[in-house]
Formats: structure tokens, sequence, C-alpha cells
């Protein structure tokens, strides 16, 4: 029988990709992911933000990630929810890039979420302390808040101000693709 208990995930894209990276794990099994992390309860909606490449860079990159993004919208109960990515100059003249919005996306859809009742539970995949007082924000309105993080990249405000944590480190690996 199904706990009752609704969830809703929230997974901040650029970090979870770049730690991927950081590891050489190419891609995961999105379906296991959330399994494992909802458990036996309900899960209501996933959120996954992130910024589309610039083509004029790079046309193969940016295709690849356009594939990606419609595989993840295939997942039942998978939002993608796509932000800016601004374009800057660096010191040595080279050209960089930075995501633009996500942290408030994802601030707004989790504040909006526990107003409108979606969930009981907000797990957040993101390693940003500036996320710490939504985190405050949701406990005060009575929501539970889960932090999944990765060791090199997250905040420990934001691990200690969340109900539980879970560091994807350990866990990563069952969850790789096999290709």
């Amino acid at each position: 029988m199904k706990n009752s208990e609704r969830v809703a995930v929230f997974i901040d894209g650029s970090n979870l990709y770049h730690n991927l990276k950081n590891l050489k794990i190419k891609e995961i099994d999105f379906n296991k992911l959330i399994k494992l992390l909802v458990k036996d309860r309900l899960l209501v909606k996933v959120f996954y933000y992130n910024a589309p490449l610039d083509i004029s860079i790079d046309k193969e990159k940016y295709w690849e990630q356009q594939r990606f993004f419609e595989i993840l919208r295939k997942i039942p109960g998978f939002e993608v929810v796509l932000c800016k990515r601004k374009k800057y100059k660096k010191k040595d003249g080279s050209f960089g890039f930075e995501m633009k919005g996500d942290d408030v996306y994802l601030a707004i859809d989790m504040v909006s979420g526990a107003y409108e009742n979606l969930y009981d539970t907000s797990i957040i995949i993101s390693g940003d302390e500036d996320l710490v007082p939504v985190i405050k924000r949701l406990q005060k309105l009575g929501k539970k808040v889960e932090n999944v993080y990765f060791i090199k990249s997250t905040s420990s405000a934001l691990k200690n101000s969340a109900d539980s944590s879970l560091c994807l480190n350990e866990i990563i690996w069952g969850l790789k693709l096999n290709k």
C-alpha cells in the first residue's frame, strides 16, 4: 500500500550536470533516481531547471541537450523549466556562460506549490545556500524539505536547514545508465 504523503521533486539541473561530469558519469536513470528518493510516497511532480545551450557555439551539443530535455519531458510528471543562459567576457578575453533565473524559478515553484498545497514534502536536489530562506518558509508552512546533494558542491547551511538530507555521492553509481 502506498503512503499518502505527497512529494514534489525540484532538481537544479546545472548542479546535477556538473557534479555528474566531475564524477565522470555521463547519464543516470532519472526514473530510478526519483523512485529511490520518493520511496513508497506519492509523487506529484518533478521540476527540472536548466538553460538551453547556445546553438551557435556547438550545434551538436545543443541538439544533444534538446534530445535530453525531450526524454525528461516524456517521464510522467516531469516538467522541464528552461531558464536563460547569459554570455559574459572573462578577464582573459574568452567567453563564459552562466545560468540566470534557475534559483528564482525553483524558489517560486517550491513556495507556490506549498501555498497551493501541491505537496507535503519537497525534495530539492541542489547545494545552493541561496535556497535556505525558501526552506525556512516552507517549514513555516508545515512542509517537510529533504535536501539531496553532492559532497563537493553543497552548502552546510542548506543541508542543515532541511528536515533531512541525502548525499548522492553514496548512491549515484547505482543510477548510471548502462551504455
